[in-house]
């Protein structure tokens, strides 16, 4: 019961971090980067470019919606979402020794993707492990001959 209790609770995390990139994502494709916190007018060159990559952000909160309709199964897209926006921590934190200290919000974002991120990878392993070995135990009980 505790694992069934653990996987309702990760399912629940995803959908919330799912719904960061779609809101952030959608806000950046229609409102640009003067949108942002912290934000300004800028070049067309940038803002051309900053509405094409939120729209790869918005497409990743999508997958990860989509993977945790059926989590065992499309676990393999949710470790890429997921580490991906790890991931995308580093390239933060170059940003910021090479531009400036961003809006807290851009702060707060490189906390998530550095350290809340990689704890919620290592819970979706686990459920997902623990899953499958329980889906196992079901099958190897239904294939064992009844001796009553």
């Amino acid at each position: 019961m505790a694992g069934e209790k653990s996987r309702k609770a990760l399912l629940a995390t995803l959908g919330v971090l799912g719904a960061i990139p779609v809101a952030s994502g959608l806000n950046g494709i229609l409102g640009g980067p003067e949108r942002a916190p912290g934000g300004a007018a800028t070049t067309p060159s940038v803002d051309s470019e900053y509405r094409f990559v939120n729209t790869f952000w918005t497409a990743a909160g999508f997958a990860l919606w989509w993977s945790i309709r059926r989590p065992e199964k499309r676990a393999a897209t949710t470790r890429l979402v997921l580490g991906t926006a790890a991931a995308g921590g580093l390239p933060r934190l170059l940003s910021a020794r090479r531009a400036g200290v961003p809006h807290p919000v851009f702060q707060a974002a490189t906390v998530l993707e550095l350290a809340v991120l990689p704890g919620v990878l290592l819970w979706h392993a686990k459920v997902i492990r623990d899953g499958r070995r329980a889906e196992s135990s079901n099958a190897e009980l239904a294939a064992a001959p009844d001796r009553s």
